[in-house]
Formats: structure tokens, sequence, C-alpha cells
């Protein structure tokens, strides 16, 4: 198993270096920079985080990126310190985003991109959205 933790401030800046480091972590376990492994991963991440900053944001609260890989399969979990609001689960009904809305359609991607997702709690406060991405042999 593979591991990687970090926090990261609640700005859009904290989104992009969660995005960068992962993406540098990946390359070190052998996910090479540029695969489309990596291209998903970063799209996941960017999404995620992008997610943690606009919509988990507490003040003076970091939100926190965790990358593992076990069995091929790459973990991703970002979690912030808000409860709510809480993306709808896989596969739940959503609301309808307008057509050319300029949001809303973070989870979309995720659920589009990922072979596995879910909402956590997180202890003591806060929720955890984790990713869980097959990798090709």
């Amino acid at each position: 198993m593979n591991g990687f933790v970090q926090r990261f401030s609640s700005t859009p800046r904290g989104a992009r270096l969660a995005r960068r480091l992962v993406l540098h972590q990946l390359d070190a376990w052998g996910v090479p920079h540029g695969s489309e492994a990596s291209d998903t991963a970063a799209q996941i991440v960017a999404e995620l985080a992008a997610d943690a900053v606009t919509h988990g944001r507490v003040r003076g609260r970091d939100f926190e990126v965790t990358a593992e890989i076990r069995n091929r399969t790459l973990r991703i979990s970002v979690s912030d310190a808000r409860r709510e609001p809480r993306p709808p689960l896989p596969g739940a009904p959503r609301p309808p985003t307008p057509p050319l809305a300029e949001n809303g359609r973070g989870m979309l991607v995720v659920e589009a991109l990922v072979d596995r997702w879910d909402v956590l709690d997180r202890m003591p406060v806060g929720k955890t959205v984790v990713a869980e991405l097959d990798l090709p042999r």
C-alpha cells in the first residue's frame, strides 16, 4: 500500500496545489504524468478539491486530501469541515442544472470518471468524499 495525506488551505490556490502534489506522488508510485490514469486522477482531485473549497469551506479550516493505491485501486479522499451540503449519493436523482450554468456538474464529472464513490461522515466534524479508480495492469 502507498499512502499520501496532506492538508491544504481552503482556497483555489490550495485546490490547485492539491492536484499538483497528488499527481507528483502518483508519478513517484509509477503512475506517470500524462498517462490516462494520471489525467483521470487529476480531474478527480480537481473536482473534489474545488467542491471542498466552494461548498465545504469553514473560515480558518483546511481541507484534507488522501490518496493511496491498494491492489491496483487508486483511492482519493477529500475531507472538509462541513457536513452539509452533501452531494447526492451515487445514482441518486439530482436537481436539474440549467444548461448554461457555470457550476453544478462537478460530482457528475467525478461519477463519470470513477469506478466507485461515496460520501462519509468525518469525525469529529465534516464529510469525506471518497472516489476509487481501478488502475490498468
